[in-house]
């Protein structure tokens, strides 16, 4: 992904947006920000755009060189504790508004690596379509958001507005804080109420009580449900409230399994006649409160890809057994889950609605 998302800047003629959550400076960062500094300087636009939480090692001069080539570089959300739990997830690069990158790559050293021997598993995309210039255009909204000279509730006002921008078998599912369900999440329920077959990747899962309740009416009218979950993960909180629900999932026949090799942190939903990819997790703060971006796909081709990509990331699981699993919960376990479950499903949102509230 990384090696393909350099070549594609080396390459620009005219432009190209780029937005992360999580930028460190590391090898690869230097590698992402020479490589873009040289687009600016050979006449390139360029613009990048960092949520200010998830990168906030870097240090502020960190840009200045594509800067004084014309180049242009915002934090999104400069850190507040007014707005702070508002953030920009999203991972997205488009160049000349035609070959655009989605995924949930984020530009650190922990994503080097092939996820089994060596650093994080993760899953991207490329893709040549249509859809680019609407990635584009999405692009530039969010980038006008992240303006700090604009007072904080006008920045995110939009943001209410949810949507979802449908194309030849594509669709772009935009999302934000606010009230009501995002793009993502209407758009999933709609499709597991016809889904036969059932396939996720969920890096983090802590899904809304629609989400979950369609996922139970899918195996109860027969779908095949089978989820992959890390073994390890870089947010044990995250990892424990989702564990929360192990128990509930598995009695009504969904399988689940837990990826071994390193953390598992690619966000793919896979049905049968239908692709989810983007930057959105299965949980909570992704359908609610951060600033996320889901492409669905319904391509024979697409929908192939996306079942070898589940399968050889499957190979490296191991099964969780209802039984072994049931008997191996501790009452200090159990506590451990709930908490943590309370935490990231009603403290978290809490502040998040509180902030936004404020905002006004």
């Amino acid at each position: 992904m990384f090696g393909q998302m350099l070549e594609a800047i080396r390459k620009a003629k005219r432009s190209v947006r780029f937005e992360t959550y999580i930028f460190e400076d590391s090898s690869i960062g230097r590698a992402f920000r020479d490589a873009l500094g040289e687009a600016q300087a050979r006449g390139v636009a360029v613009q990048v755009l960092l949520d200010a939480w998830g990168s906030n090692a870097l240090r502020n001069d960190y840009w200045r060189d594509l800067e004084n080539h014309g180049g242009s570089f915002r934090w999104f959300n400069p850190l507040s504790l007014r707005s702070l739990g508002i953030r920009n997830h999203r991972k997205l690069m488009v160049i000349d508004d035609s070959v655009s990158f989605i995924g949930g790559f984020n530009i650190a050293p922990d994503y080097e690596g092939d996820g089994v021997a060596r650093g994080w598993r993760d899953l991207g995309l490329r893709i040549e379509a249509p859809i680019s210039a609407d990635l584009a255009a999405s692009f530039d909204e969010l980038n006008g958001m992240g303006d700090e000279r604009m007072k904080p509730f006008p920045r995110f006002r939009k943001a209410l507005q949810r949507r979802y921008i449908e194309g030849p078998e594509t669709a772009l599912l935009l999302s934000g804080p606010g009230r009501g369900r995002s793009a993502f999440e209407r758009a999933l329920i709609a499709d597991l109420r016809q889904a036969k077959e059932v396939k996720i990747v969920a890096a983090y899962f802590l899904p809304t009580n629609r989400v979950r309740r369609a996922l139970h009416r899918a195996r109860a009218r027969g779908a095949k449900v089978t989820l992959l979950f890390p073994g390890r993960s870089d947010v044990q909180v995250s990892q424990l409230a989702s564990r929360s629900y192990y128990q509930s999932l598995m009695r009504v026949g969904m399988e689940l399994y837990e990826y071994q090799p390193q953390i598992l942190h690619a966000k793919l939903v896979v049905m049968d006649h239908c692709v989810y990819v983007g930057s959105a997790n299965l949980d909570r703060r992704s359908f609610r409160i951060n600033f996320e971006l889901m492409v669905r796909f319904s391509a024979a081709s697409v929908l192939s890809h996306a079942n070898a990509a589940f399968q050889e990331i499957q190979s490296h699981c191991l099964r969780i057994d209802p039984r072994t699993w049931k008997q191996s919960r501790s009452v200090w376990n159990r506590l451990k889950e709930r908490w943590s479950h309370f935490l990231l499903a009603g403290i978290d949102p809490f502040i998040a609605r509180r902030q936004l509230r404020t905002l006004k």
